[in-house]
């Protein structure tokens, strides 16, 4: 095990699951939480059938090999060990400010990577990951630090995966404070290796977005992801299975071939979020990764509120669309595994939706009006 410490002020860029939500909102006490949390879960299902069984079935990401359900018990019974734990981030008091901390790896993504030979880009999920759960409370990144472990090192392929991490740093105007590089023979297969991310921000008091102001009639805008990002890649993966499809075949309706399409790196949404909710109105965030829309939106309404999405606010991409009709995959099971095209949601105040949606309009970036707030918990699609 070798640890990688480097000094912030030479490391500072600016550039002017099964269920990974699992943190303590506050933490109570001047003494930060110690939870046990365990890797995704990565076991890869063989299913046995005929040819005609395959054509049909229609696939699902428990199918697959990741039980969201199972996730969300495990969540239950460490919140009894430590309360407050579900939220994107967990919250440290620190004078008038909070730390807030996320963890995060890029699961089986990485079974691409290794099939693709695309290495330079996996940092920036891996960075994404973290820094996009964080910013969910208004956080602005501090550091990151990497775990990076494999059975024999390979120096120029590490070099490839830590300059990513490096760029990833770069686009949340973040530190990398270091890392650790574990090399253990005969534990993961050769040429593979495994990642798992940890980042910290800060907040004033003041400014944590929670969701406890949302009320009926808020807003939700949806920002538009730059593919799968990095999660659900276990059904992603059976998906490309049944196609038939190389990932070196073109993208059926898209203009690049399949492994680059699922490999583009998670989009960075921390610039963007923060300078956003420096304007006022920004109500409550919603990283929507492992669980989808269905599990994600509501963690961050009150008591009481749901909300109802319009499909057809945006196109859904042609990378879910061949994912979906590939693997007969139900909507339901779509919307509660995959993005489909928006990978941040931000439930603001109207005024905030018309300012927003007018820049979006102007051609300052991407937003669209998905849905809105309402009475009743859950999530509904129209």
């Amino acid at each position: 095990m070798e640890a990688r410490i480097l000094q912030s002020s030479s490391c500072y860029f600016s550039s002017g699951s099964i269920n990974r939500h699992r943190f303590a909102s506050v933490s109570p006490s001047p003494h930060p939480l110690s939870v046990s949390f365990p890797q995704k879960t990565r076991t890869k299902t063989v299913l046995s059938m005929s040819k005609k069984d395959e054509d049909t079935e229609s696939l699902s990401y428990k199918g697959s090999g990741v039980d969201i359900d199972a996730g969300t018990e495990l969540v239950r019974r460490i919140a009894k060990m430590a309360p407050g734990i579900g939220g994107f981030g967990g919250l440290f008091p620190l004078g008038d400010s909070y730390l807030v901390a996320g963890t995060d790896g890029v699961g089986t993504k990485l079974k691409l990577a290794f099939e693709t030979g695309i290495h330079h880009t996996i940092g920036i999920d891996l960075v994404a990951m973290s820094v996009n759960d964080i910013v969910t409370s208004g956080a602005k990144p501090l550091f990151f630090l990497d775990y990076f472990a494999t059975s024999r090192l390979d120096v120029d392929l590490a070099e490839k995966v830590i300059k990513g991490i490096v760029d990833g740093c770069g686009q949340s105007d973040c530190a990398l404070l270091g890392g650790e590089t574990a090399e253990m023979p005969d534990f993961y297969a050769e040429g593979e290796y495994d990642l798992s991310g940890f980042a910290v921000g800060i907040v004033k008091k003041d400014s944590v977005i929670n969701g406890k102001n949302i009320v009926t009639g808020d807003v939700l805008i949806g920002l538009p992801s730059s593919g799968v990002h990095s999660n659900g890649f276990s059904l992603v993966r059976k998906v490309v299975a049944r196609s038939g499809l190389s990932l070196n075949d073109e993208l059926p309706g898209g203009s690049t071939t399949l492994g680059e399409a699922l490999m583009a790196p998670t989009t960075i949404y921390v610039k963007q979020v923060l300078d956003i909710i420096s304007r006022g109105g920004v109500k409550g965030i919603a990283h929507i990764t492992g669980g989808g829309f269905t599990d994600n939106i509501p963690r961050v309404f009150p008591d009481g509120l749901g909300a109802v999405i319009n499909t057809d606010a945006w196109e859904l991409p042609p990378l879910f669309k061949w994912i979906q009709q590939s693997g007969r995959i139900e909507d339901s099971e779509m919307r509660r595994t995959f993005n489909l095209g928006i990978g941040m949601v931000l439930v603001v105040s109207p005024e905030a939706a018309s300012r927003i949606l007018g820049e979006a309009k102007n051609g300052d970036y991407v937003a669209y009006r998905i849905g809105e707030v309402v009475d009743g918990e859950g999530v509904t699609y129209h």
